[in-house]
């Protein structure tokens, strides 16, 4: 097996900008031309958006649009680019929310993760991904077959009946999500079955190292990757472990939580992910996933972006007396003036009474200054603290909840 999936992987910083340049107009024409995007890409000259940055003149897609569009133009929203019946398979996400999917070559680009992983011809995997309404278990197989592998649509559940289809069929390699392949390994053993897993590609939960570390004492490599039903995969961890690189068919933007606005490298957002897929062409579609973009290639040879992976979520709308704060509105709050780099609202409690405390990054002034800005934004009156700048934590927090609901 080759090192990299293809020549995508390795290509240098000019040649993917001058392919993105010439993709990329081409995708935003061709969601223009979508019922499903309305007014809200109206107006905008295709041919002017060629890179990441000129991203940021468009709208953001969040998925309440997207119910909304599907709600209006069942099932798909007027958003795919074929219509519904020409599609493989449609799949319910919670919400609901309505997926296309294909069963074309790496459709949802699940391939170049399992590459990654070192699966390919010879190998079997047990995907234990679900595949029932939802889409994660069709997405595995299809990057299964795209690398040559062969699959045991197992599903999840029934572990005794998992552990003995393991070792019976000789399963080499396990997807799945993290913690279910050790329910399926201590059962082998309870049952006196060798296994002969030596791979496992995961996602949809936290990989801890521990867990990571128990499967490498198992002689199994087990690496994770970053997918969304709507967008499929967007980026994967290699053999090198330094975090997830992002996959060749996405683009993606890290922003200031609650706006379309991109922070300084290397600082948290939400991760704001646009597809080149041409049958499903999502334009800065927002995921409510924290992240921050690290630094410079990874050590594996492969040269696109690498972001930290997943570190939280975006969507931190809190309720402080009785009223909604949204993170849209702290962005408000330090976008109309210039004296606030950041801002931070802190919802706590003293006795039996809530208490909202707004810390603010500025060069100095008193907290009266700011009180009638604050009680303007968030609608509500509240504690001010300045601090110094760039003493907030770089979390991706704009709202942080210390009450205790225990």
């Amino acid at each position: 097996m080759s090192r990299h999936y293809d020549d995508l992987e390795t290509r240098s910083v000019d040649a993917r900008a001058a392919a993105l340049a010439e993709m990329l107009p081409e995708q935003i024409a061709r969601a223009q031309g979508l019922s499903g995007y309305g007014e809200t890409l109206a107006g905008i000259e295709a041919a002017t958006i060629r890179t990441p940055a000129d991203l940021a003149a468009l709208p953001v897609l969040r998925k309440s649009a997207l119910s909304e569009a599907q709600a209006a133009v069942p099932p798909l929203g007027g958003l795919t680019g074929q219509a519904p019946h020409a599609f493989a398979h449609v799949f319910q996400s919670p919400g609901p929310i309505y997926e296309p999917g294909g069963v074309g070559h790496d459709w949802w680009r699940m391939g170049r993760f399992l590459h990654a992983c070192g699966v390919g011809p010879g190998d079997i995997v047990q995907n234990c991904f679900g595949y029932h309404l939802t889409p994660a278990g069709m997405i595995f197989e299809n990057g299964a077959r795209a690398v040559g592998a062969a699959v045991l649509p197992a599903g999840t559940g029934q572990t005794e009946l998992q552990a003995r289809a393991a070792h019976d069929i000789g399963i080499t390699a396990y997807a799945g999500t993290p913690d279910y392949l050790k329910v399926i390994l201590d059962k082998a053993a309870e049952m006196g079955l060798p296994l002969k897993i030596t791979k496992a590609a995961v996602g949809g939960g936290a990989l801890f190292p521990s867990l990571r570390q128990e499967y490498a004492d198992r002689g199994i490599a087990c690496l994770q990757c970053y997918a969304t039903a709507d967008l499929g995969n967007i980026a994967y961890e290699s053999e090198a472990q330094e975090d997830m690189i992002v996959d060749e068919g996405v683009i993606v933007e890290i922003v200031t939580p609650g706006t379309g606005a991109p922070v300084a490298p290397g600082d948290v957002g939400e991760v704001v992910v646009t597809t080149l897929n041409p049958d499903y062409p999502l334009i800065r579609f927002a995921t409510g996933d924290l992240s921050a973009v690290m630094e410079g290639p990874s050590p594996c040879g492969r040269t696109n972006t690498r972001i930290k992976g997943w570190m939280g979520r975006a969507d931190q709308t809190t309720k402080i007396k009785g009223m909604f704060v949204r993170p849209e509105q702290v962005a408000a709050l330090v976008s109309k003036h210039d004296e606030i780099a950041r801002a931070r609202v802190i919802a706590s409690r003293e006795g039996e009474m809530d208490v909202m405390t707004v810390k603010i990054e500025a060069d100095g002034g008193a907290p009266e200054h700011y009180a009638g800005l604050v009680s303007e934004a968030l609608k509500l009156k509240g504690r001010i603290e300045i601090v110094a700048k760039g003493s907030l934590p770089n979390d991706g927090k704009v709202i942080e909840d210390l009450r205790s609901y225990d």
